[in-house]
């Protein structure tokens, strides 16, 4: 790596601590705060899991098959950032930067990538694949969650970007064998 080079990532990285910062700092607010962490709380699963019921039950035959697609996608995507934690090994935000304050209780020791939004947006894309009708529920439940990651100082935005990368890339993968499933 070059001189500049390193210096242009020293830049984006110090762009991306103040960004998180900045959300943090917003997010401490009571009211704020308390919101965030009641969406993170519910896309620790509660959300997804309830959807996956609701789904099954009301979907007839459709029902079942996208519920069981996205629970075992789900697992798929629980093993994928299980293992880019323990490879990447990123601390969270308020494990390196004192002024970041966590707002809530992460679930496990590493930043990257943020298994929150992995799973908001791969689920997400699936059910919406089957039931475009839930746009207007899924797509800004997806989004709380993703900046509750931010907000709450348990994850970088690039964290948050990566998982979101990750997630359509697994939603395309399981939408494509579920096609291939029909024929």
């Amino acid at each position: 790596m070059s001189a500049m080079q390193l210096l242009q990532t020293l830049e984006l990285r110090s762009r991306e601590v103040r960004l998180c910062k900045r959300a943090n700092d917003w997010g401490a607010r009571r009211a704020i705060a308390r919101f965030f962490g009641m969406i993170s709380r519910f896309g620790d699963g509660v959300f997804w899991y309830t959807l996956m019921l609701a789904i099954a039950a009301f979907g007839g035959a459709k029902g079942l098959f996208v519920a069981l697609q996205m629970a075992l996608t789900g697992l798929v995507a629980a093993g994928m950032y299980r293992a880019l934690k323990r490879w990447t090994r990123r601390p969270r935000p308020f494990r390196t930067h004192r002024d970041i304050v966590p707002l809530a209780l992460p679930l496990d020791e590493f930043s990257f990538p943020s298994g929150h939004t992995l799973h908001a947006v791969t689920f997400t894309i699936i059910a919406l694949a089957w039931f475009p009708l839930l746009a207007p529920l899924l797509i800004p439940f997806a989004l709380l969650v993703a900046a509750s990651r931010v907000v709450l100082g348990l994850h970088y935005p690039s964290d948050v970007l990566a998982a979101t990368l990750i997630g359509c890339g697994l939603a395309t993968v399981s939408l494509w064998v579920a096609s291939l499933m029909r024929i």
